[in-house]
């Protein structure tokens, strides 16, 4: 085992108040498509950019478009949870994991057992009329055709943040807690360039600030133990 994987494994072991922080690397492992690496979403060829697309402007105006694009490429209902998804689900059921912080969607960490999670970035498990505010669940985006409606007439909309949109302040004031009150924060499979939810590493009080990714990072010089490797090489060889 490499010697900073060895270091991770001994400050899992000695910790009781894990918070981790994920982005689309978490996922990628699942079958997920990022966004930004070089098979990401923002390489690829559609009639609008990615990012408009998913903006909240473009939503209210073309709404057909948005949805052909979220049914072909935001939904991946097909895809299990993959080792870093267990082993997370292992520490919080051991009592060892206070939460998860995460910016994707996709609500893998959920089915893998977590309930501890916050989602900065909504879900698409969770879908909701505009105008009576009835639940739906993803299923009936999935299997609707052009823009999915409401028995009330009105249109359903993923619960998901777009471009242009804030975020939940519920869902990131308890994620600034956990992130405060972590005696032990792994951050994994994210770029950390997307705001606000890059900046809430700097809540984080304790001693060791753990980094795994690919790539470099904006944040690497202030991480104590940084890791350069995909998280299923990394997360295959810590302790349950």
């Amino acid at each position: 085992m490499e010697e900073a994987i060895k270091k991770l494994a001994v400050l899992v072991e000695k910790s009781s108040h894990i918070v981790f922080f994920g982005g689309a690397g978490v996922s990628t492992e699942s079958g997920i498509p990022d966004f930004r690496s070089v098979d990401g979403l923002y390489h690829q060829k559609y009639d609008y950019p990615p990012e408009t697309i998913l903006s909240h402007s473009f939503f209210l105006q073309k709404t057909k478009e948005f949805f052909d694009f979220y049914r072909d490429k935001m939904i991946y209902l097909d895809a299990k949870p993959n080792i870093t998804h267990e082993k997370l689900a292992a520490w919080e059921n051991s009592g060892k994991l206070a939460g998860i912080v995460t910016q994707n969607i996709d609500g893998l960490h959920q089915l893998a057992g977590n309930k501890k999670v916050y989602e900065l970035h909504g879900s698409i498990h969770r879908n909701y009329c505009m105008k009576c505010h009835k639940f739906y669940p993803i299923e009936d985006i999935q299997n609707s055709e052009g823009i999915p409606t409401c028995e009330c007439g009105g249109t359903i909309k993923p619960d998901v943040v777009l471009y242009e949109e804030g975020l939940d302040d519920r869902t990131v004031s308890g994620a600034i807690k956990a992130i405060s009150e972590a005696d032990l924060l792994i951050v994994g499979g994210t770029s950390l360039s997307v705001y606000p939810a890059a900046g809430m590493l700097r809540y984080y009080q304790g001693d060791t600030l753990v980094l795994i990714n690919k790539s470099p990072t904006p944040f690497d010089k202030n991480a104590d133990l940084l890791i350069q490797k995909g998280l299923g090489e990394v997360f295959s060889q810590l302790p349950d």
